[in-house]
């Protein structure tokens, strides 16, 4: 349909935008294509710089260690069962647990997707619960299910919110505390998102800070965004490189090369060479967008140079990268643009010391861009390729192949789930993962692994 085109619908039109330069100039200009979201403007940049400040390489420490113990005890239980149907559930509890520690400061151990009882739920339970039920809860609000007579199903859930509330609250009030005291802080997202809040106060006044509301607000949308979008990656990876062995062996020849035999990792020196792990996560991403970002017109026509020509966009039109078509066109990524192939990313070299190529900006938007571009980026990098490294070094994985079906069929059976049975619920995920189930194996001679994050 070329590179720019319109859907016409009763409500409003949607223009799909496929140029790369016409992209980084919609999303360069903030005010004359704004996003539909609640906070613009001064109120924005206020929340904007104070909650940037919390992405910081102490908290990427953090989150690095935690994810690598987490990812190990996942690893050990996967390679104890001979057919594992719950990949994906396991890797939403191991992003939760992950994000709990560091965005609340709690820990916890992965053991599977149903550890605790949601009779007495805890933080980490009732997120899980609000982020499993986060379309019923935007669909009927928070005071909707507050109503006693409704189903069980509604009082579980507010149940759910009213705990996490309670625990965010908790934390708040804790941390001003703190703040007020001198104490050194803990470096998880909650704590440096109050007390960056208090520091913004101490010097602009009380209109520099964030209000309870918006630090709620704030770490509700970081729980939602970082969680649900880092595991669904992570489900579309582990199935890719299970029909890719020797994609699987390309990242361990990095991992070797970068982490060896050792016990000890160090996110300052090996997270910035495990390239190739980060590739798997970008080529995933580029075919499986988690995110789609839209912007509008408002009450303004706008001009939008696509080519060589120039548009005048209507008023109150929405413009949507068209994700599908940009993060696979062959002008940008070659005649094989639909296959899933990480190595496109990397400059050919030895391994560990490889750099990216030179992608051209506005072909690959996985977390947006300009001045709102996904405060999380690294922050979900760090936790992808801290875990691929941990199963990958230690362990491959083959979709388990049906009575009579040879190894290549079975993979090929799984590139067909990822193609046909994936879809939308809240955000883009393989719909029915456990329909292939995956054996992991042990490599030889992989041994415990811990973390150095200072």
């Amino acid at each position: 349909m070329g590179d720019i085109w319109v859907l016409v619908t009763p409500l409003k039109n949607w223009i799909y935008v496929n140029d790369p330069d016409a992209l980084m100039s919609i999303f360069k200009r903030p005010t004359d294509f704004p996003r539909p979201v609640w906070a613009e403007g001064e109120s924005w940049r206020r929340q904007r710089k104070i909650a940037i400040r919390c992405f910081n390489e102490q908290t990427n420490a953090i989150l690095w260690a935690e994810t690598i113990a987490l990812a190990g005890d996942v690893l050990h239980r996967w390679t104890k069962i001979p057919s594992l149907v719950s990949a994906a559930d396991d890797m939403r509890t191991l992003t939760l647990n992950a994000f709990s520690r560091a965005a609340l400061g709690k820990s916890f151990e992965s053991q599977g997707s149903n550890t605790e009882s949601l009779a007495t739920p805890s933080a980490k339970e009732s997120l899980r619960t609000i982020l499993n039920n986060l379309v019923f809860i935007l669909a009927f609000g928070t005071e909707f299910i507050s109503y006693p007579w409704l189903p069980q199903r509604f009082r579980i859930v507010h149940k759910a919110w009213v705990t996490f509330r309670s625990h965010l609250i908790n934390t708040y009030e804790a941390e001003k505390r703190d703040f007020a005291e001198d104490k050194l802080p803990d470096h998880n997202l909650m704590t440096l998102l109050i007390r960056a809040s208090q520091d913004e106060v101490h010097k602009s006044g009380a209109s520099g800070g964030l209000t309870e509301s918006e630090i709620y607000g704030n770490m509700f949308a970081f729980s939602s965004a970082g969680h649900d979008t880092t595991a669904n990656t992570f489900t579309f990876a582990i199935y890719f490189l299970s029909a890719h062995p020797q994609y699987q062996d390309w990242l361990f020849e990095e991992i070797q090369a970068v982490l060896g035999d050792r016990e000890i990792w160090d996110y300052r020196t090996d997270f910035p060479r495990l390239k190739r792990c980060l590739a798997v996560m970008f080529e995933t991403m580029r075919l499986y967008a988690p995110i789609p970002v839209i912007k509008w017109t408002a009450d303004k026509t706008q001009p939008l140079s696509v080519g060589n020509k120039t548009f005048l966009l209507p008023p109150q039109c929405i413009i949507a990268p068209s994700y599908g078509a940009v993060h696979t066109d062959p002008r940008f990524w070659g005649s094989d643009s639909l296959v899933w192939r990480p190595s496109r990313w990397i400059k050919a070299g030895n391994a560990g010391n490889e750099e990216f190529n030179a992608i051209l900006r506005g072909s690959f938007i996985g977390w947006s861009e300009g001045i709102r571009d996904c405060p999380g980026r690294k922050f979900s990098q760090v936790e992808f390729s801290a875990a691929i490294a941990v199963l990958f070094r230690g362990a491959y994985v083959d979709p388990v192949a049906r009575d009579g079906e040879t190894m290549d069929a079975a993979r090929a059976r799984v590139l067909d789930l990822i193609k046909n049975d994936s879809g939308t619920v809240l955000l883009l995920q393989m719909l029915h993962p456990e329909r292939a189930p995956l054996r992991w194996s042990r490599r030889e001679k992989s041994s415990e692994i811990s973390a150095k994050s200072e």
